[in-house]
């Protein structure tokens, strides 16, 4: 037997597990969902009702879990997305947005309670930068956003 080798979360949801998936892969342009769970007669949830849906954004597998009330999400664990362009970082931002609340530096909070960084990567290379004077003007110019600005990081890494 070949043993898969491969970590993927599972994000816990109260009732909302199979609505939480739709709306992830309606926002990632390379997304679906892989399998979706279902109780059967021995429970413990209803009979029909979904216990799991598995999910894929952009090659990474996600479970998406109709756990119950007791567990919510914290900005302790977010998921982290690097984009490639602007429009990238617009739409995910837009779209993830959606229902949720902004935040600093590129994070966000959707509707279900789930932080995302949404980031350029450009910025890593910023904030790398061997000169400290433009890897500091990054810093403080991304510590003042909400959706990252790739052109105005790149302004102000630029002085």
């Amino acid at each position: 037997m070949q043993q898969t080798k491969r970590i993927s979360p599972c994000l816990w949801f109260d009732g909302r597990a199979e609505e939480a998936a739709r709306f992830y892969v309606s926002v990632f342009g390379d997304a679906r969902i892989v399998d979706t769970l279902r109780y059967g007669e021995a429970g413990p949830g209803p009979a029909g009702t979904v216990l799991t849906v598995e999910f894929e954004l952009r090659g990474q597998r996600f479970t998406a879990l109709n756990g119950g009330p007791q567990f919510i999400f914290t900005p302790a664990i977010s998921l982290y997305v690097e984009c490639e362009t602007q429009d990238e970082v617009d739409a995910l931002w837009n779209g993830l947005l959606e229902g949720g609340a902004p935040q600093r530096c590129g994070w966000l909070t959707d509707r279900f309670g789930v932080s995302w960084q949404i980031v350029p990567r450009v910025l890593a290379e910023m904030l790398k930068d061997p000169d400290p004077q433009k890897s500091q003007r990054a810093m403080r110019a991304m510590l003042g956003m909400g959706k990252l600005d790739i052109a105005a990081l790149r302004s102000a890494c630029d002085g």
